[in-house]
């Protein structure tokens, strides 16, 4: 029994000395925050979780009262073929999200200047397995949208107030 012990510490001492570290909760520099999203996206759902849950900011209906406001430029999703069989029938696919955004505050200043995140998945196709290689697609999708939201967060965790230049 000592040695099980022994073996747990030793393990634990040498996981935390790798730098593993469970996500803890986002330090935002900011209290409210406005998305450029309509309510009913799921992606605003998404983001509006993380953000109220996991960090110390709040998201409010209202653009003029956010201390920061996330508009959305550009999100596109696409699905594009990365081989063929034989016959010509598509065997490989990617599917790609590249969404583009900026954070800027009450007055137009950048807190993050126009940034792009671009998330890639590869997925074989077969013709004996349709609706099976369907749900893992949407399993996919689902999947880039959750890493979209985590990399949305550090990068939102990571902005800078602009420099307040008084003329």
């Amino acid at each position: 029994m000592p040695l099980r012990t022994l073996l747990v510490l030793i393990l634990t001492g040498l996981l935390g000395a790798c730098g593993f570290q469970l996500r803890g909760a986002y330090v935002l520099p900011f209290d409210k925050i406005y998305i450029g999203l309509p309510e009913t996206n799921e992606l605003h759902a998404q983001l509006k979780r993380s953000i109220t849950t996991g960090s110390n900011a709040r998201v409010i209906e209202v653009q003029k009262d956010a201390q920061a406001t996330l508009l959305i430029l550009d999100d596109k999703n696409a699905k594009n073929i990365l081989s063929l069989a034989a016959t010509g029938q598509a065997r490989e696919f990617q599917l790609v999200r590249s969404f583009t955004f900026r954070l800027v505050d009450a007055k137009g200043r950048d807190w993050v200047p126009r940034t792009q995140i671009e998330i890639h998945r590869d997925i074989s196709f077969s013709d004996n397995l349709v609706l099976s290689k369907y749900l893992e697609e949407a399993l996919l999708w689902r999947d880039i949208q959750l890493d979209l939201v985590q990399q949305l967060m550090r990068r939102l965790a990571a902005s800078k107030p602009p420099l307040d230049v008084t003329e």
